[in-house]
């Protein structure tokens, strides 16, 4: 009786056609239906993390243990969904060495971590290719163009030359093709993997306007999608606000980066928004209370934008704090989760559009030399860790409460039903003998 009035709440508030379960919703794969994840034909909240070192860790067979005990510990503390890259262009230990060419060593090691997230039952977000430099991104694309022949003059011609997306689609193709050597499933068809994502965070600052970010997402979303119609599709974006809506500019942190996160996530083929949220770095010049209320109004936009202009479910893909800030006091971190956290649930709560959150980033034992101020240790017993854990219990009892009212609803429209069947048998002189049938 504890949650009674919960399950009533949640029934009144939350759209019918989220509890309509069907059997070919029951595979496994996470969708969407209006502005919610769905799993298995109930609603779906991800409590999650970040950690885009897996697959380069795991391609070294004697340091694979760090990737099980990351994915161990997350799921202890009830964490289901982890956002890595599924990527590394050029440089030392690529995945992707040459266009088109591959380190059967480095894929091994991605098969490797979809195989070790399946057993711990976590769902993987895979991030195809990285706007900054860091493991090759856009930039080593065009220069790879360049050593080709080609004129290009910005990082930017990422997002338009030919060339570049024939190299960037070629990923797109031999990454969702992949077989996995630990699974023996296709990437495409395995429902580990919860979603693709465009690119990890991307900006065009040659054209502010967002004509060009626009025209690249919509035409690589469409290739992503004749591919892979299972999974779902996100774009990357950090939420910065665009032309689209000039009145939403004033929230963004001074950044003009040639996104537009309502016209972006509006495209038909991304599936869900994404936002992130970094106020120690966007608003760094403030102090702590007023990085806090850009976080709380920032999240705030942008679940009411996914809830009424998108109308599409949002994640918030990352969020964090630094402890090397000058000043730095441990209660700080645990103020922007509770801030996240609250914000998620409280949605969750009322039906609305926020999907979870994934903090930046989960680290486990030996991965020191990963540390960037940002890592979280759950091996290591803290506060931060105890509110991960208790956001995950929230949202599985949302979740639990939800599959209740969805199986409450089931059984009445049976119920009525078979009433219908009882009385309309009558007329016909052999009183509903049928319905035992």
């Amino acid at each position: 009786m504890k949650h009674f009035a919960f399950v009533f709440l949640l029934a009144i508030l939350v759209p019918q056609e989220c509890f309509h379960a069907t059997v070919e919703a029951r595979d496994g794969f996470v969708r969407t239906r209006g502005t919610h994840f769905m799993l298995n034909g109930y609603p779906y909240y991800a409590n999650g993390f970040n950690a885009y070192w897996l697959m380069y860790t795991a391609s070294d067979p004697s340091q694979r243990f760090k990737v099980s005990n990351a994915f161990r510990e997350a799921a202890s503390h009830g964490l289901t969904v982890a956002r890595t890259w599924a990527f590394s262009d050029g440089g030392y230990r690529p995945l992707q060495y040459s266009p088109g060419f591959y380190n059967e060593q480095m894929f091994t090691g991605l098969d490797f971590v979809i195989s070790e997230a399946r057993k711990h039952g976590i769902k993987l977000i895979l991030s195809l290719v990285n706007n900054y430099e860091n493991f090759g991104g856009k930039k080593q694309y065009v220069n790879w163009a360049r050593s080709h022949g080609q004129y290009l003059t910005s990082d930017d011609d990422f997002f338009r030359s030919p060339v570049v997306k024939g190299y960037y689609m070629n990923h797109v193709r031999t990454v969702l093709n992949r077989y996995n050597r630990f699974t023996g499933t296709h990437y495409k068809d395995d429902p580990t993997i919860m979603a693709w994502e465009l690119m990890n965070e991307p900006r065009c600052t040659s054209d502010p306007s967002g004509r060009t970010i626009q025209a690249w997402i919509t035409e690589m979303a469409w290739f992503v999608k004749s591919i892979d119609r299972n999974h779902l599709l996100e774009a990357g974006l950090e939420g910065f606000y665009g032309q689209s809506t000039p009145q939403r500019k004033r929230l963004n942190p001074g950044f003009d980066i040639g996104t537009d996160f309502i016209a972006n996530n509006r495209i038909p083929a991304i599936d869900f928004a994404t936002v992130h949220c970094y106020p120690d770095q966007w608003v760094s010049s403030s102090n702590v209370q007023y990085q806090l209320s850009f976080l709380n109004n920032w999240l705030s936009a942008h679940f009411t934008d996914a809830q009424y202009a998108i109308r599409k479910p949002i994640l918030v893909a990352e969020f964090g704090k630094s402890f090397r800030g000058s000043g730095y006091e441990a209660y700080e971190r645990d103020e922007v989760f509770n801030a996240v956290y609250y914000k998620v649930y409280a949605s969750a709560k009322r039906g609305g559009a926020a999907g979870g959150a994934l903090f930046w980033q989960l680290l486990t034992g030996g991965m020191e030399s990963f540390q960037d101020g940002y890592g979280i240790m759950l091996g290591q017993s803290s506060s931060t860790a105890d509110l991960i854990a208790r956001q995950s219990r929230k949202l599985y009892l949302i979740r639990k409460i939800f599959a209740k009212v969805a199986n409450m609803r089931r059984w009445r429209r049976a119920r009525s039903r078979a009433g219908r069947g009882f009385s309309g048998g009558s007329g016909g002189g052999n009183g509903g003998s049928h319905v035992g049938n």
